[in-house]
């Protein structure tokens, strides 16, 4: 369950960082209390599996999740570049969350 409440964490963390940009430094009342609400829920879930997980698994899949889902969304719905360089890293992030995964003993 707790990787669950981890993937889920980091899901939230891609839409409320989508919602921040959205909401033109919290000018905009609906796309800040998106990022409000979904900025707790994904604090919530993360709390909730590392119950389990141990901190540095949880933080860094969490983080990484959050690092690739908002960089593809960037490139899918606000137009942002694509260059080889930024799909290497990428790649390079999803490379390690796939070996902190793979290392973790829960």
């Amino acid at each position: 369950m707790a990787w669950i409440f981890l993937v889920a964490a980091g899901l939230l963390e891609v839409v409320w960082a989508f919602f921040m940009k959205k909401s033109e430094g919290f000018t905009l009342f609906g796309p800040t209390v998106i990022t409000l609400v979904t900025m707790l829920a994904s604090f919530a879930l993360l709390s909730l599996s590392m119950k389990s997980l141990p901190l540095g698994t949880a933080y860094t899949i969490w983080t990484g999740i959050g690092a690739v889902g908002s960089f593809a969304l960037g490139i899918v719905l606000l137009g942002e570049s694509v260059t080889p360089m930024r799909l290497i890293a990428a790649a390079l992030i999803v490379g390690g969350l796939v070996m902190m995964k793979l290392s973790s003993a829960d």
